[in-house]
């Protein structure tokens, strides 16, 4: 045995007393942290994916249950370190007024606390699940911007030359696309960068749960990234086409308002697909 314990050991009164007082310091500490997050959630389209993340990890987790009841359980103080390696970042980002460090700090805190409890073997089996929250955390808007500009330009231009391509008058100023009967701006919701986002949190499951290895599970979640382009560009130049055959309102009526969710199925759907392809293609060897 090595002198390391079964996690099917019987629990002793201490085990429920120190797993209530962590479990009781973490919500207090993260309480308001974890509500606001949630809010930005539920107010802002582009995190909106937040809710399932957990939900996500939570099933990878428990689909791990029975390695859990065979992995060791040795106590590590290497947690000690990560542990303040988290509060450090906690308080970082109080005394800053910055989310995205006190969100972050909530996964380090429970990094710490698993290899602490339970060790650095228990922590390898569920790290995946553990990282996996990562994707939960809205990214901090400096970062959002430098990103989604660049595709607002992008999506714009790409779309006005396939446009153009299909006879159709237009011309672009910056991310404004001028047609005959009407004007299409693209905005930072047209950017793209929702869907990507989206896609590649949904990818990592996609991986995990096909068992791709190593270099299809690259090649799927780095797919996510052109299929997301490509289904915006083509959300563009759909409203583009429309509004040029039948007016602006049918552009910007029932189209406009469900077609996100709309070319989001098509992107997923895309990206079943070429998970199935690439998890069945011999050549792509598991790593």
């Amino acid at each position: 045995m090595n002198g390391k314990l079964s996690l099917r050991r019987p629990l002793t009164k201490m085990d429920y007393l120190l797993t209530g007082l962590v479990i009781s310091s973490v919500i207090y500490l993260y309480y308001p942290v974890i509500v606001k997050m949630v809010r930005q959630w539920y107010q802002d389209p582009n995190y909106s994916h937040g809710f399932i993340v957990p939900i996500i990890s939570l099933y990878m987790l428990w689909q791990r249950r029975e390695k859990l009841r065979t992995t060791p359980v040795n106590p590590s103080n290497k947690g000690l370190i990560v542990l303040a390696s988290g509060v450090f970042l906690l308080l970082a980002g109080t005394v800053m007024a910055e989310l995205f460090t006190m969100r972050t700090s909530f996964i380090v805190i429970l990094a710490g606390l698993v290899i602490y409890l339970f060790g650095v073997e228990v922590f390898r089996v569920v790290s995946l699940p553990l990282f996996y929250l990562f994707f939960m955390i809205p990214i901090p808007y400096i970062l959002y911007d430098a990103v989604a500009f660049p595709l607002q330009l992008f999506a714009a231009k790409a779309s006005v030359n396939v446009l153009q391509a299909l006879n159709i008058p237009v011309y672009r100023e910056g991310n404004v696309i001028h047609l005959i009967e009407t004007t299409l701006a693209v905005e930072e919701a047209c950017s793209g960068i929702r869907s990507l986002m989206s896609l590649i949190a949904l990818s990592i499951p996609l991986v995990y749960f096909t068992g791709s290895g190593l270099l299809r599970g690259v090649i799927i979640v780095l797919s996510a990234i052109p299929i997301a382009i490509f289904v915006n560009l083509m959300r563009i130049v759909l409203t583009g086409v429309l509004a040029h055959h039948y007016g602006a309102k049918a552009a910007m009526g029932f189209f406009h308002e469900f077609s996100g969710m709309i070319m989001f199925g098509v992107a997923m759907v895309i990206l079943l697909t070429v998970t199935y392809v690439v998890v069945k293609v011999p050549s792509f060897g598991r790593k």
